[in-house]
């Protein structure tokens, strides 16, 4: 096979992002997100695989040949497609949360990913669903407490995550909060500044941690035309299979994944479409 990678401007998604992975197998002391990423490119290329730099900005999957765009105009013809192009962690958008972010001083979007840095520290997490309720109760068995603030005032979670959290004795329950400032030295997070709605009081809660818990947007969007997608976005694949409803045109990761969004699982639903690439290309020969 002759493979193509287009990666957009750097090696992976949102690993690049993540400052220290600890839960795929093999780092038996960790490794950071953008040195497994070209770690992982390494390995492809040793493979021959042709990675390049670029976008995604268009495709045409009506026909036995698929056509992808790149950049709005090097037309590709390819004989199979997998999309692997993930999701996007959904922020509130702060200034000074991005600068924390950016600086990976205490800003995450992936409670299991980072809980282990806040082990015995108190944390805040912002979100109301039944994802954030899971990362909250995660955290709790990690950190010393455990501030959840939800910015509305009722919990959009089903109810017996709700309860969960709600019976958890570290984990304080905040509604009808919103996130002012992410408060810190400018390296590193001290604190979260918030506004009690009803109240209009604004308090600042110690945290080492702020983790944002508010959902996330699939890649998807340029494949809707032709794709199955479900209702948020992410991609209907053929249970047990990397399979879309269109033959020859494969998922792996994230973009079909609002579950376990993980790097491991990542990696495994895209040996999947490999193999099931290679199976089609069979088949038709």
């Amino acid at each position: 096979m002759n493979p193509v990678l287009y990666q957009g401007m750097q090696p992976g998604g949102q690993l690049t992002t993540t400052n220290e992975v600890e839960n795929f197998p093999g780092y038996v002391d960790g490794v950071t997100g953008p040195e497994m990423m070209v770690q992982l490119q390494e390995q492809a290329k040793r493979f021959g695989s042709d990675i390049r730099d670029g976008w995604a900005t268009k495709v045409d999957f009506s026909g036995d040949i698929h056509k992808v765009w790149i950049n709005d105009s090097i037309e590709l013809h390819c004989e199979t497609v997998i999309i692997s192009t993930g999701a996007s962690a959904k922020y509130l958008g702060l200034p000074s949360e991005q600068h924390y972010l950016q600086m990976g001083g205490g800003v995450s979007a992936c409670a299991v990913c980072d809980g282990f840095f806040y082990r015995n520290q108190e944390v805040v997490i912002v979100g109301a669903g039944d994802s954030a309720c899971e990362e909250a109760h995660y955290l709790s068995k990690l950190c010393k407490k455990v501030t959840m603030l939800v910015r509305s005032e009722k919990f959009r979670a089903s109810k017996i995550m709700e309860e969960r959290v709600r019976k958890t004795e570290n984990i304080e329950i905040l509604l009808n909060h919103d996130t002012v400032e992410v408060l810190g030295d400018g390296n590193v997070v001290h604190g979260i500044k918030a506004l009690n709605k009803t109240t209009a009081e604004v308090v600042e809660i110690p945290a080492t941690g702020f983790f944002v818990a508010i959902g996330h947007k699939p890649n998807t969007d340029i494949f809707k035309d032709y794709i199955t997608l479900d209702e948020t976005g992410y991609i209907i694949n053929t249970p047990g299979t990397s399979n879309t409803n269109v033959p020859g045109v494969f998922v792996a990761g994230d973009a079909a994944d609002h579950v376990y969004r993980q790097a491991i699982t990542a990696a495994g639903t895209g040996c999947m479409a490999a193999l099931d690439a290679e199976r089609y290309l069979a088949s038709k020969e």
